[in-house]
């Protein structure tokens, strides 16, 4: 744990706890529900990441299933919408979908294609950044659903799984993070 964190940022990364081998062997998951059940710990985490967006925001983005727990209390104070990013098959209507890799297997991710507008200011929010996949997937929808993504945060990046550059390639030039470890 770095000594350079602030108070805010010790407090969130204590609340998030390490499970070793899951969700398969080599995979150390990283549990936000000891986070989400103390009330100071959630509403540091949601103030942190309102702190990161840049004005104005239109629509929040977030991701299923961890990315809604904070994406949706985000856009509720920056007096944005929310729009959801789920697995495929999870949503009515039709839907763009976009495929990518974890760091333990293949995933795809889908997004109503009414859900976005052209011109909306558009700022992702996702609980972790691991090896970037999933947000890079996610701004490939923000992209082709035609709206302008200016901003990505997430509340811890694991910083040695080097997200960061998956994201940069992706074209994502504007992130932050609450956390870094």
């Amino acid at each position: 744990m770095s000594d350079e964190f602030t108070p805010n940022q010790r407090l969130i990364n204590d609340l998030i706890h390490d499970v070793p081998d899951w969700p398969k062997p080599g995979v150390v998951f990283k549990d936000i529900t000891p986070l989400l059940a103390k009330p100071q710990g959630l509403r540091t985490a949601i103030n942190e990441l309102v702190a990161l967006a840049p004005a104005p925001i239109d629509l929040v983005v977030g991701m299923e299933a961890r990315g809604f727990i904070f994406a949706a209390p985000v856009a509720l104070r920056l007096g944005a919408g929310f729009v959801p990013v789920r697995k495929p098959g999870k949503l009515p209507g039709e839907v763009i979908t976009e495929q990518f890799t974890l760091e333990y297997g293949q995933e795809s991710l889908s997004m109503q294609v009414d859900a976005l507008w052209p011109g909306a200011r558009v700022m992702i929010i996702d609980d972790i950044l691991a090896t970037g996949g999933t947000m890079a997937a996610t701004a490939a929808l923000v992209k082709r659903g035609g709206a302008e993504l200016v901003h990505v945060a997430v509340l811890m990046e694991l910083g040695f799984l080097d997200g960061r550059q998956t994201i940069a390639d992706a074209g994502i030039d504007s992130f932050s993070a609450v956390v870094t470890v």
